[in-house]
């Protein structure tokens, strides 16, 4: 059985609500605990992020069970008691906001006091402790749609704390159309940009990702061979150092840089004939599995078990025949036609022109963040580029947010399409145009609210810094979709940080007010 939070408080135990946190600390800690804390102590917010945690639960997982039932959820009142949702989200956070691995996680969810506390657990005699591979495991269970879901429940938390409604600063001018009376909200203002989240993957060639095939191949098949019962794989390690040799071989092996041309073919024909030997030796441990699957194929008890080496067998004869393309017949392999990784295949080769940093190996990631500095809403962007997606992530954003009235870019975001789209959608659009412009175009951009908005999206590269500071530098879970997972955990985090740091000024203003004017004589 799963709950999302035990009502039931223990001896010993403190009220989530009652920890005291030091509003004077300057740890990374605290921030996140007084998001965390109150999002559990406001009534109405617990409760609907609570009736959204308990929808985290695991798939099923018997013996027997069909592929299809194995991906339908466990029922949470059956079965020995799971890991509450509320501490998942709490140890998701703290993974996310402090850019940690699991191992800390542990660490701080064992022998972290008030982390401990903010999980529920008391100081006199509760020796509850959490197993590594539990928080794992439970932190997996997270989807990029619930995660999305309670991201806008803090998100509207944190508006209604900073007192969105109250004008403060921004052109007043600028109100929500249509959805709203004039006068009646102030409407959101945001900033929209992209950024690329690395995946976890060593440089990509096409001998090394060979490699890699090639040994993953051969340790299915002696893996699969061994639980069946086949001969032929019993000197694997073997097969994969020799492998490794001739990899070697090929790697160290560079273009002549000598000026006589017989010297350079000389050594070209070295190089294609170490080449050559390294395919046929890859085709050679790619024909024997070949046979092992079809043997294989008689004795699995689901065809799923051979997913794994199927996928590997692929990647290893689609890099074989690139391989013999670009050395022996000199062709470029196109673009879309390259792999990157045969363990993260969503990787893209992306070059955003950034000083040194000619190329990442990752996936964008589109945010757009309000002038409250709470992230909205955000996009991971497949073989997609921002001009792409501009209309898109408004559209999702309104949908969530109906006061959104201007949203800023820049020039990456242009199309002339996306101008008109974006002007049915939005009060004020800025977008700045590439190339040159018309005139109606220079009034447009020379405008006092498009130069003051321009100038204010630069804000939203500090937030893409610190989501990167934050965990979002690279990505160390697999397949895309722990990629998507990874990212909206990130924001969720993110955010709930920020929820924090208002609730930690607001308290530090507060102190200041009831002080007053005059500090206390040196």
């Amino acid at each position: 059985m799963r709950t999302v939070h035990d009502p039931q408080m223990k001896f010993g135990e403190v009220d989530i609500a009652a920890i005291e946190l030091d509003p004077k600390s300057r740890d990374d800690i605290p921030p996140i605990l007084s998001g965390l804390q109150y999002i559990y102590s406001t009534v109405e917010l617990r409760s609907a992020v609570f009736k959204i945690l308990a929808r985290v639960i695991p798939s099923r997982n018997s013996p027997g069970l069909t592929n299809e039932q194995r991906h339908q959820k466990a029922d949470s009142r059956l079965g020995r008691p799971g890991m509450e949702q509320w501490k998942i989200l709490v140890l998701g956070t703290l993974r996310l906001s402090l850019n940690t691995d699991y191992d800390r996680v542990h660490e701080l969810a064992n022998h972290h006091d008030t982390i401990r506390q903010m999980l529920g657990h008391g100081d006199w005699e509760d020796k509850t402790t959490y197993n590594l591979q539990t928080i794992k495991d439970n932190l997996c269970l997270f989807t990029p749609e619930i995660l999305d879901e309670i991201n806008q429940l803090v998100v509207k938390a944190g508006h209604k704390l900073v007192k969105k409604n109250v004008p403060k600063d921004g052109p007043s001018e600028l109100q929500t159309k249509k959805t709203e009376p004039r006068g009646s909200a102030k409407p959101l203002r945001a900033r929209c940009d992209s950024f690329v989240v690395e995946t976890n993957v060593h440089h990509p060639t096409d001998i090394n990702l060979l490699l890699d095939a090639i040994r993953k191949t051969i340790e299915e098949c002696a893996r699969l061979s061994r639980s069946y019962q086949l001969m032929g794989w019993r000197q694997y390690s073997f097969n994969i150092r020799q492998f490794k040799k001739q990899y070697h071989i090929v790697r160290n092996l560079t273009h002549s840089t000598s000026k006589d041309k017989q010297k350079r073919g000389a050594r070209e024909e070295v190089r294609r004939k170490e080449y050559l030997k390294y395919v046929i030796m890859a085709e050679t441990y790619h024909m024997r599995a070949v046979s092992s699957l079809e043997l294989l194929g008689k004795r699995v008890r689901s065809p799923n078990e051979l997913l794994l080496l199927r996928e590997y067998m692929g990647y290893a004869k689609k890099l074989m025949g690139q391989i013999i393309r670009r050395v022996h017949f000199n062709e470029n392999i196109a673009h879309h036609e390259k792999i990157f990784s045969i363990f993260q295949p969503h990787t893209e080769w992306i070059s955003k022109g950034k000083a040194g940093v000619p190329v990442e190996l990752g996936l964008r990631v589109n945010i757009i963040e309000d002038h409250h500095r709470f992230i909205l809403h955000h996009q991971v962007m497949c073989r997609q580029t921002d001009e792409k997606v501009a209309v898109k992530i408004v559209v999702e954003t309104k949908k969530r947010f109906p006061d959104l009235a201007v949203v800023s870019w820049d020039k990456g975001a242009h199309s002339q399409q996306n101008q008109c789209d974006l002007k049915e959608l939005l009060d004020l659009v800025v977008l700045p145009k590439k190339g040159g412009l018309t005139e109606a175009e220079r009034q447009r951009e020379s405008s006092p609210e498009f130069k003051l908005l321009r100038r204010e999206h630069s804000a939203v590269e500090s937030a893409i810094n610190a989501l990167e500071v934050h965990g979002l530098d690279q990505c160390p879970d697999h397949g895309i979709r722990g990629f998507e997972r990874y990212v909206a955990l990130a924001v969720v985090a993110k955010n709930i940080h920020r929820l924090g740091t208002v609730l930690r000024e607001q308290e530090k203003q507060r102190q200041r007010s009831i002080r007053g004017p005059y500090k206390k004589a040196a």
